[in-house]
């Protein structure tokens, strides 16, 4: 099989999650390089294509010139995949784009900055015979889909209660006025409505719709703004309810100092519970009622694992798998979408559902922080 041909828009010298997707994507060895519009500052351009082994005649001095001059290529040679790791302000027109001029597109999280504008995007797949994935990477994590899959499967009975937190410590400080990617995350023109819950927060929702294979359809929620200056949110917090009936609380912060990534999901039914912590991906602990709690660890060939989990395990038992092996996954998923000649959504990988879900969530939050309402109904937008 020839590899898969992408190339990427964003992600040049300085920018942190260029380099995961470019890692990701290599990982097995099914995707190929092949040009890029990685920064607006034609140095940083140079200098990232050279150390990326990418042709100059390919290096493109603006994402629009990249779309219409690979598209003259010979089809063999052409770019397939179009990977979008700018700022949010950008997801949406470029990805929209993109698909029109024939492409499939892979774009990092959130899907754009409000929700009409991801229906506009959703209206254009709609339409299109393009694949487009959304990098929701902790879902390609192997214990997260045995949690899913246990729940699905009534392991847990009833699920009543769910908890959930991603506390990060990283803006603790004004980082912004020196650090690039702090600028832009905390810039309502380039990242939108909200900073936290736009950057974090949504990953804490997504993990709770797709663990729970329910949505959140009313939250009463507070955004707050800590450091002096800082225009967007930098915390908050909601109480959920979900279209089943359980209720629960979800927590993101960006100020929580000394933390890392400890994103960490409970939920609770009435035969058992599990939670899983994004820093010991490779166990989830199983709490079954009146008999003593489990770990059930990931791993080619370890008892109890759900073949969905297995099918996302790459080295045997004990062998630490984490972040970029869970992004690798996505985009293994969406390889073989591509190569099945899947449409719209690719298996296993989150689509344009999950972005209008995440927009959702934002509107939702947003009105009930600056509203005296206590509930707020969560737009059903992408829900199933």
């Amino acid at each position: 099989m020839r590899r898969i041909k992408f190339g990427m828009i964003g992600g040049g010298e300085g920018a942190f999650i260029g380099a995961v997707h470019r890692h990701a994507a290599a990982l097995d060895g099914q995707y190929e390089l092949v040009c890029g519009a990685f920064s607006r500052d034609a140095q940083n351009n140079a200098r990232t294509g050279d150390l990326l082994g990418v042709n100059s005649e390919r290096l493109y001095s603006s994402w629009e010139m990249m779309l219409e001059a690979e598209a003259r290529l010979p089809e063999h040679e052409r770019m397939q995949v179009v990977v979008i790791v700018t700022p949010n302000h950008l997801h949406v027109p470029i990805s929209i784009a993109a698909i029109n001029a024939g492409y499939h597109v892979f774009c990092e999280k959130p899907a754009g900055v409000g929700l009409e504008q991801v229906i506009s995007l959703a209206d254009t797949i709609a339409t299109s015979d393009r694949l487009y994935g959304l990098a929701h990477t902790y879902l390609g994590y192997p214990m997260v889909w045995q949690a899913r899959q246990m729940i699905e499967n009534g392991d847990l009975g009833n699920i009543r209660k769910v908890y959930v937190e991603y506390p990060q410590g990283w803006l603790s400080a004004n980082e912004e006025t020196h650090n690039k990617q702090a600028a832009w995350r905390t810039d309502p023109a380039l990242s939108g409505g909200s900073g936290c819950m736009g950057d974090i927060g949504t990953h804490a929702f997504g993990l709770v719709e797709f663990v729970l294979s329910d949505i959140i359809s009313e939250l009463c929620g507070e955004l707050y703004t800590h450091v002096e200056g800082r225009r967007l949110d930098d915390d908050g917090a909601a109480l959920i309810k979900t279209a089943n009936g359980a209720t629960g609380v979800l927590i993101a912060s960006q100020v929580c100092a000394g933390e890392e990534n400890p994103l960490k999901i409970r939920v609770y039914g009435d035969k058992g519970g599990v939670e899983w912590r994004q820093m010991e991906p490779n166990s989830l602990t199983y709490r079954p009622l009146g008999a003593p709690f489990q770990v059930i660890r990931a791993g080619q060939g370890q008892a109890g694992l759900y073949n969905e989990a297995l099918d996302r395990c790459r080295t045997p038992g004990g062998h630490p798998e984490g972040y970029l092996e869970a992004m690798a996954n996505l985009y293994n998923d969406f390889a073989k979408a591509i190569r099945a000649g899947e449409s719209g959504k690719a298996t296993g990988v989150p689509g344009v559902d999950a972005g209008l879900r995440g927009m959702a969530f934002i509107d939702a939050i947003l009105e009930s922080s600056s509203s005296d309402t206590k509930w707020i109904n969560v737009n059903n937008a992408g829900a199933k």
